[in-house]
């Protein structure tokens, strides 16, 4: 009876939303501290989910409801030693694990987390200056230790590695050019290695922050002037440009209404709740128990909380 219901389960919300993945923030500690920072939407402290229980969500989510597609993120994911033992414990139920990642620790784990099974990783990155970087991240003497991250992460085979660009007005959307650059320079050490996602910052989230949101119509009219090819994802109607052979994406922020309409994905917190929506903390569903049968019934009553669209009910 359990191998039927694994192979015909769905994990689905009152919308009609099938969940296909789980994002896990896995820790709230980070070693830099980004101007632009929203956490994943969640409060840190507390103790973090223990590396069991991760495991235990992740099978539990793949064996009943063929949820295979896992994302970790913090925090900063790499802060975590037992990082390896994790994605050791669930590859082997999982078709795609993808981890994101400051990359200040990556250059001397890329190869570990290959051969424990990591799939791929997303790097941020907003300057090629080390000064600009320094004032974004509030940081010191970390640049060119994101630099050698990326480096080993491509050698270690942990490709497409979508290398995240926070734009900001008048701080860093004049490298765009030169980022594009960079990215292509990457993909002559193994092609198609690296993809640009251009993200856009939530307005009004932080508002200090306001005066750093850029003309992303500007921007995107330059880069389809410059594209040999332009798609759409159905992912927020993401769209793609082709220049020069380097794949640019550009990502608007969350109030964009496809974000929520096409939303798959269910969050872990660091904490070991379950998020049913992002931006929101009054609806987390606690998971305290390893067992499988109570692990299924906290994701089916994760799904009634599910929102239909962004700011329907209280937001964080």
């Amino acid at each position: 009876m359990e191998k039927k219901r694994a192979q015909v389960m769905q994990l689905v919300d009152s919308y009609g939303r099938v969940i296909r993945s789980l994002r896990f923030s896995i820790t709230s500690k980070c070693n830099l501290n980004c101007i632009y920072c929203h956490a994943e939407g969640e409060r840190g402290g507390g103790e973090p989910v223990s590396a069991e229980r991760i495991i235990a969500i992740a099978r539990t989510a793949s064996r009943y409801y063929n949820i295979r597609r896992v994302k970790f993120s913090g925090g900063e994911p790499l802060m975590r030693d037992d990082i390896t033992a994790i994605l050791r414990g669930i590859r082997a139920f999982e078709d795609d694990i993808s981890l994101t990642t400051n990359g200040t620790l990556l250059s001397e784990r890329a190869a570990e987390l290959a051969e424990s099974g990591l799939d791929r990783v997303n790097v941020s990155l907003d300057s090629l200056i080390e000064d600009r970087y320094n004032a974004i991240t509030r940081s010191r003497n970390r640049h060119k230790r994101v630099i050698e991250g990326i480096y080993a992460a491509i050698d270690a085979g942990l490709t497409p590695i979508k290398l995240n660009m926070v734009i900001l007005n008048g701080i860093n959307d004049d490298e765009i050019d030169d980022m594009i650059d960079f990215v292509r320079g990457c993909n002559l050490r193994r092609e198609g290695a690296v993809i640009l996602q251009l993200i856009e910052l939530i307005p009004n989230f932080k508002p200090a922050l306001s005066v750093y949101l850029p003309d992303f119509e500007s921007i995107e009219q330059k880069l389809k002037t410059k594209a040999s090819a332009v798609k759409t994802r159905q992912l927020q109607r993401r769209r793609k440009y082709y220049v020069d052979g380097v794949e640019v994406e550009v990502v608007h922020p969350i109030d964009n209404t496809e974000f929520c309409k096409n939303c798959s994905r269910l969050r872990i917190t660091s904490r070991g709740e379950i998020k049913p929506c992002l931006l929101r903390n009054d609806n987390l569903i606690p998971v305290e128990r390893d067992e499988e049968e109570y692990i299924i019934s906290r994701l089916e009553m994760a799904m009634k909380y599910r929102a239909p669209y962004f700011g329907h009910g209280r937001n964080i």
